[in-house]
């Protein structure tokens, strides 16, 4: 039987790749903050996402970039509530990127599907949220250290170990709880204080993290390490990003969370026939 992903409204088959596109609320996202437009701009967006092939809409309005400060709960509840209450409408499956409980709250009960955090659940509260729902879908994230500091603290060991050990750590108690195996995705977090060198080892023995089948989030699109390999600027960085989710993608990611929707969905259709024609 084929991989599949409860969500709130939707059960969702990973029998083949699904890409999550991205809609940034934040005035200072690390690559495409500040887009004009309020809430008629994010839902052009959406909706253009959506024409370009996208499966899945993550809708978040607190940058993660390095070194970037916290959002205050109304600002963010305000950036995001809004967004939220249209995308919802489109029939399609609605993420929220957040780690405060009382936006993940406010966001299932205003009918989102997946709650997407960073923090794996780990804020006072947040795990009571999603256990206490009767299906929404979860991601959870490895993160090394915060947002604030994650930069200046890289992470030590081996970089595959750590992160398998961490994401069973933080899904243990879910099960426990009753939230069932279905509704957990796990994102191993590229760039989240972690070495240029550690993040192409998560990519190269993903596999290492597949074991327990739960499926992977790979969120490589944009990321600085893309950059480090292939000296472009953040506004550049589309064919590293797309080779980047092809490549996980090949090694069993389920869903890839992208800003360049359009030219994934492409790549993926080639790999897509490839990978049907060796059946």
């Amino acid at each position: 039987m084929a991989p599949q992903w409860q969500t709130s409204r939707f059960l969702l088959s990973l029998e083949k790749p699904l890409v999550m596109g991205i809609v940034n609320v934040t005035p200072d996202s690390f690559s495409d903050g500040g887009r004009p437009g309020g809430l008629s701009g994010a839902m052009a967006h959406a909706e253009q996402l959506l024409k370009d092939g996208a499966h899945i809409l993550d809708i978040g309005g607190e940058s993660t970039r390095p070194g970037s400060p916290a959002v205050p709960l109304q600002e963010e509840l305000d950036r995001v509530m809004p967004v939220l209450a249209e995308a919802v409408k489109l029939q399609v499956p609605v993420s929220v990127d957040t780690y405060k409980p009382e936006v993940m709250r406010a966001a299932l009960d205003l009918g989102a599907d997946i709650i997407n955090d960073i923090w794996a659940l780990r804020q006072p509260g947040a795990h009571e949220v999603v256990a206490a729902h009767a299906s929404c879908g979860v991601c959870l994230m490895h993160m090394h250290a915060t947002p604030q500091n994650m930069h200046l603290n890289h992470m030590q060991g081996n970089a595959v170990a750590e992160v398998h050990d961490f994401l069973m750590q933080v899904t243990r108690p879910l099960l426990a709880s009753g939230v069932e195996r279905q509704r957990i995705v796990w994102d191993y977090g590229i760039g989240f204080g972690k070495s240029v060198a550690q993040n192409f080892a998560l990519l190269a023995h993903q596999q290492g993290l597949l074991e327990l089948d739960f499926p992977l989030l790979a969120g490589w699109s944009r990321k600085g390490s893309l950059g480090q390999v292939s000296g472009l600027p953040v506004d550049q960085r589309m064919i590293p990003s797309v080779a980047a989710a092809l490549l996980a993608v090949e090694r069993g990611a389920r869903i890839v969370r992208v800003h360049d929707v359009k030219e994934t969905v492409q790549a993926l259709s080639v790999w897509q026939a490839m990978h049907d024609a060796s059946l």
